[in-house]
C-alpha cells in the first residue's frame, strides 16, 4: 500500500507541474476546454483535468517552400522559390484558429505569388523582385494576422524561366556583349589609327623640314665653297703669275750677264729643236741649210764686234722697272684675305636658327626655340678658313728659290 500511496503522489506531483522552456508557449485545456497559455517557468496544472494542448514555438521561424510554377502575363512559365520568415504572436489563435500554421502560409504564399507574378511580364518578373517581395509580405500579413502570426519578410530565392527562354537570353546577352565588344575594338582601332595617322603626319612635316634645311646648308655650303675655291684659285694664279716674273727676269738677267756669242746660240738652239719635234704629229723635222748664215746676220744686227773680231751680243742699257713682280698692288690685297665672311657666317646662323626650330603639333602646341638665348648657335659648323699664306714678297728664301 505504501509503495502504492507513493507512486500516486508521484503521478499527482508529475500532472500538476509543467516547465515551459524560453520562447515558448504551451496551450492548457481543462476538459477540453481552454483555459489558459502557460508562460515560460514554472507552472501549475489540476492533475487529471488540465493537460497541454500544444507548444508554440515563439521565435522567428524560417520557411522555404519548394519551387512554385507561376504564369506570367506574356504567358510564360517560370519557377519560382520563396523563403518567408514569420513569428507566432498568439499561440490561442496559432492552435484553434487554423490546423497547420505552416501549411496555410504555404498555401497562401503560392495563391498571392501567382497573383502578384501573373501581372507582369517575364523582363518585368525578373527585374521586380524588390517589387514582389513587398506585395507578397503585405498580403500574407494581411492574411496571417488572424492566425496569430506576423510576417516579417519574404524573399525570392530563385526565378527560373523555361530552358527555351533561358537559352535565347543567353544568346542574347552573348550577342550584347559581342556588340559592345566590337564597339570597343572599333574605338580602340579608331584612336590607334588617328594616332598612327598623327605620328606619320608628324614625322613627315619633320623630315620635309630637315630636309629643306639641308637642302638650305647644302646650297649655302656649295655657295660658299664656290666662293672659297674661286678665291683661292685667283690668288694661287697670280702667285704663280708672280713666280713666273721673277723667274723669267732672272732668266734674262743671267742672259744680258753672259753676254752670249752667236756660237752660244746656235748650241741652244740645236738643243732646242729635239724638244720642237717631240710632238705626235711631228713626222719629218727639216734643218734649214742656211741655219749658220742666219745666225751670223742676227749675230751681226745684235752684236758688236770685239778686240778679236767676233761678233758679240750687247745687251742695251737696264733700265729699273716700274714696279717689281713681287710687289702687290692696293687693288688685290684682299684676294689673300683668308678670314670668314661675316656676312656668310651669319647666314649659316640664321640657317641653323632655323634648322633648329620646333614643328608645332598636337602634343606641343607651343614649340620653344632649341636654341640659347642671346642668339647664339654655339654647334653651328663655322667656315673653315683657308691655312694662312705668306704676303708676297715675304716668301722665305727656300720658297723663294723653288719658285723661281
Amino acid at each position: 500500500m505504501l509503495v502504492v500511496v507513493a507512486i500516486l503522489v508521484i503521478t499527482i506531483v508529475a500532472k500538476s507541474v509543467l516547465v515551459i522552456p524560453q520562447a515558448t508557449a504551451a496551450v492548457v485545456e481543462r476538459l477540453g476546454r481552454f483555459r489558459t497559455t502557460a508562460e515560460p517557468g514554472l507552472n501549475f496544472l489540476v492533475p487529471f483535468l488540465d493537460k497541454v494542448r500544444a507548444k508554440i514555438d515563439l521565435r522567428e521561424q524560417v520557411v522555404s517552400f519548394p519551387p512554385q510554377p507561376v504564369i506570367t502575363q506574356d504567358n510564360l512559365t517560370v519557377s519560382i522559390d520563396t523563403v518567408v520568415y514569420f513569428q507566432v504572436t498568439d499561440s490561442r489563435s496559432a492552435v484553434y484558429e487554423i490546423s497547420n500554421y505552416i501549411v496555410g502560409v504555404e498555401q497562401l504564399t503560392t495563391t498571392t505569388l501567382r497573383n502578384v507574378v501573373g501581372g507582369m511580364s517575364l523582363e518585368e518578373t525578373l527585374t521586380s523582385r524588390d517589387q514582389i517581395n513587398t506585395s507578397l509580405r503585405g498580403e500574407l500579413d494581411k492574411a496571417t494576422g488572424k492566425w496569430g502570426l506576423r510576417v516579417s519578410r519574404v524573399e525570392l530565392k530563385a526565378i527560373d524561366p523555361p530552358p527555351s527562354i533561358q537559352d535565347s537570353m543567353e544568346k542574347q546577352m552573348r550577342a550584347d556583349r559581342e556588340k559592345r565588344a566590337m564597339i570597343l575594338n572599333a574605338e580602340g582601332e579608331r584612336e590607334s589609327a588617328i594616332k598612327t595617322a598623327e605620328g606619320q603626319k608628324q614625322s613627315q612635316i619633320l623630315a620635309a623640314e630637315g630636309a629643306k634645311q639641308a637642302a638650305i646648308l647644302g646650297a649655302e655650303g656649295d655657295r660658299q665653297s664656290s666662293i672659297l675655291r674661286s678665291q683661292g684659285e685667283r690668288a694661287s694664279r697670280y702667285l704663280q703669275a708672280q713666280g713666273q716674273a721673277k723667274a723669267i727676269e732672272k732668266v734674262f738677267a743671267a742672259v744680258k750677264q753672259g753676254k752670249p756669242t752667236p756660237e752660244l746660240l746656235a748650241y741652244q738652239y740645236l738643243q732646242t729643236l729635239p724638244q720642237m719635234a717631240q710632238g705626235d704629229a711631228n713626222k719629218v723635222w727639216v734643218v734649214p741649210s742656211d741655219f749658220n748664215k742666219s745666225l751670223e746676220g742676227f749675230a751681226k744686227m745684235l752684236g758688236a764686234p770685239g778686240d778679236d773680231g767676233v761678233f758679240r751680243y750687247e745687251p742695251p742699257k737696264e733700265e729699273p722697272p716700274d714696279t717689281r713682280p713681287e710687289e702687290d698692288e692696293d687693288s688685290i690685297s684682299s684676294w689673300f684675305d683668308t678670314s670668314t665672311n661675316p656676312e656668310v657666317a651669319e647666314a649659316v646662323r640664321a640657317a641653323e636658327a632655323v634648322a633648329r626650330k620646333e614643328v608645332p603639333s598636337a602634343m606641343n602646341p607651343s614649340p620653344q626655340m632649341s636654341e640659347p638665348l642671346g642668339g647664339g648657335t654655339p654647334n653651328a659648323p663655322q667656315a673653315s678658313p683657308l691655312p694662312p699664306q705668306p704676303e708676297p714678297g715675304q716668301l722665305g728664301s727656300g720658297e723663294q728659290s723653288e719658285q723661281e
